[in-house]
């Protein structure tokens, strides 16, 4: 059953007066109130009718929300709670309303990188607790994706604080190139997560061109004068990264034309979970096996994604790509092939 704002309004308003035992309720009564508080509330100045009050009235008293508020009529004229310490806010959740809550428990759980949710981790516990005593024991049913060893999520509230407020910020920062942390300051613009591992896509102020350093190679951050920020005025970073598997891109990279042959076992996987949203159908084969069309950036991600389907997808264009996919499958292949190491 649909509710519409106004009209929890309305219950939320008949509910006040009804737990108000000092006073005596008429119908009338609860209309004057409700419309004041409609207008109150939302400008409405053309007041409410008396079949509506009345339809209200049922619907609390019913259990079509879960309400089964006990409305009586005394001397057939005033209304009231028969139990006067009843309020619609303490009715009890309803299996569906419950079902939802312990899902929203899970997903906030698994947010774990932002400061607002260690704050509300107690809160989850609570809720945690209160749903287990409103129910039985049930079966999670539903799991997401998290690694609970993945450093620099202790980054992502600063980070995120820094970007809204436009601070610049000094980064210790050691690459897995460099030997030692090298210090820089850097305008951060957007936080980028991908496959669980997140990003801060900034630009260095001794540099001209975005950079993209990975949270968990940052060793400390310290907010600076938020005096002579520079801010981002290229494209907006969607249609930036539209054409982008990942992150790896720089200003200048442009989405390239890529064909890909996937044979008939893998072809209903790509189809249901394209590779990327630019995946175009080319042709089906005879035997099952599919060609699609990607419109991407040649990065490492993209090179990541089609070895990680084996000899199950073979590149037909670029002719670049297709070369380099074969030198990294050379490379593996050597290494199976090499004489065996005891382990």
């Amino acid at each position: 059953m649909s509710i519409n704002k106004l009209a929890l309004i309305r219950y939320k308003i008949i509910d006040d007066c009804l737990r108000q035992t000092h006073r005596k309720w008429t119908l009338d009564d609860l209309i004057g109130k409700v419309a004041d508080g409609l207008y109150e509330l939302e400008g409405i100045h053309n007041g409410v009718s008396k079949r509506t009050i009345q339809g209200d009235i049922q619907i609390m008293r019913s259990n079509k929300l879960g309400y089964n508020a006990p409305i009586t009529v005394l001397k057939r004229k005033f209304y009231t709670y028969e139990d006067p310490g009843y309020s619609i806010s303490n009715s009890p959740l309803s299996d569906s309303d419950m079902s939802k809550m312990k899902e929203a428990v899970d997903i906030l759980k698994h947010l774990n990188g932002f400061s607002y949710f260690d704050e509300m981790s107690d809160m989850i516990a609570r809720l945690e607790n209160n749903l287990s005593k409103s129910e039985d024991k049930t079966v999670s049913c539903i799991q997401m994706e998290s690694n609970k060893l993945l450093k620099g999520l202790n980054w992502i509230t600063t980070l995120h604080k820094a970007i809204r407020e436009k601070t610049p910020l000094l980064i210790t920062y050691r690459s897995f190139k460099s030997k030692s942390a090298q210090d820089g300051v850097y305008f951060p613009y957007l936080l980028k997560e991908y496959r669980n591992r997140w990003f801060l896509i900034c630009k260095p102020k001794k540099g001209k061109m975005l950079a993209t350093l990975a949270l968990d190679r940052m060793e400390d951050i310290a907010e600076m004068s938020k005096f002579g920020f520079v801010d981002y005025n290229g494209v907006d970073f969607d249609r930036y990264y539209a054409d982008t598997i990942g992150v790896t891109k720089s200003e200048k990279d442009r989405g390239q034309r890529v064909i890909l042959q996937v044979d008939k076992h893998n072809a209903p996987y790509v189809l249901t979970k394209p590779i990327h949203a630019s995946q175009q159908l080319l042709k089906t084969a005879e035997d099952g096996s599919i060609l699609i069309r990607l419109d991407v950036v040649l990065n490492f991600e993209l090179e990541r994604e089609i070895l990680g389907f084996g000899e199950c997808i073979e590149v037909l264009v670029p002719k670049g790509l297709k070369e380099q996919i074969k030198r990294r499958a050379y490379k593996m292949l050597q290494k199976y092939t090499d004489s065996a190491v005891d382990c």
